[in-house]
C-alpha cells in the first residue's frame, strides 16, 4: 500500500518499548507511536492503554524520506477533554478595560503627570 502523510490507517500493536509503540501496518510495513503520541495527557504504563495484538486506529504524522520510518499517532485522532491551560488562574491584571484604548507612553505621559500633580495638590489641601 502506498502510505500518505494524513492518512487513517488501521494496524496491530507488535512491539512495546518505553519510548512507544511499534505497530504493523501491513505484512512489509511498521510504524511507531511515539508515547507522547498515545493520548492527550500523562501516561504512566503504555499497557493501560494498549497491549501486543491489539487492533489499533492511527493517524500517519510523517514519513522519513530517507528511512521511510514511519511516524504515527492515535492522539491525532481524538481532541483533548479540556484545554491544557484551563485550571490557570485567571489574573485579573491582564486584559482588564480601563475605558481607554492604549496610547503611546510619550503622548500619555503629560496626562499622567497632570494627573499626579493635582492628586498631590489634593493630598496636601487635606493635610
Amino acid at each position: 500500500m502506498d502510505y500518505k502523510i494524513g492518512n487513517r490507517v488501521r494496524g496491530i500493536v507488535t512491539g512495546i518499548q518505553p519510548y512507544g509503540v511499534f505497530v504493523a501496518l501491513d505484512d512489509e510495513t511498521q510504524g511507531l507511536v511515539h508515547i507522547s503520541e498515545l493520548k492527550h495527557g500523562f501516561i504512566k504504563e503504555i499497557e493501560d492503554i494498549v497491549n501486543i495484538g491489539d487492533e489499533v486506529d492511527v493517524i500517519i504524522m510523517d514519513i522519513d524520506e530517507y528511512s521511510k520510518k514511519i511516524s504515527l499517532s492515535m492522539r491525532g485522532l481524538h481532541r483533548p477533554k479540556y484545554h491544557p491551560f484551563s485550571n490557570k488562574k485567571k489574573n485579573p491584571r491582564y486584559g482588564r478595560r480601563t475605558g481607554t484604548e492604549f496610547e503611546s507612553i510619550r503622548k500619555q505621559l503629560p496626562v499622567w503627570i497632570d494627573e499626579a500633580l493635582r492628586e498631590i495638590e489634593k493630598n496636601e489641601q487635606h493635610s
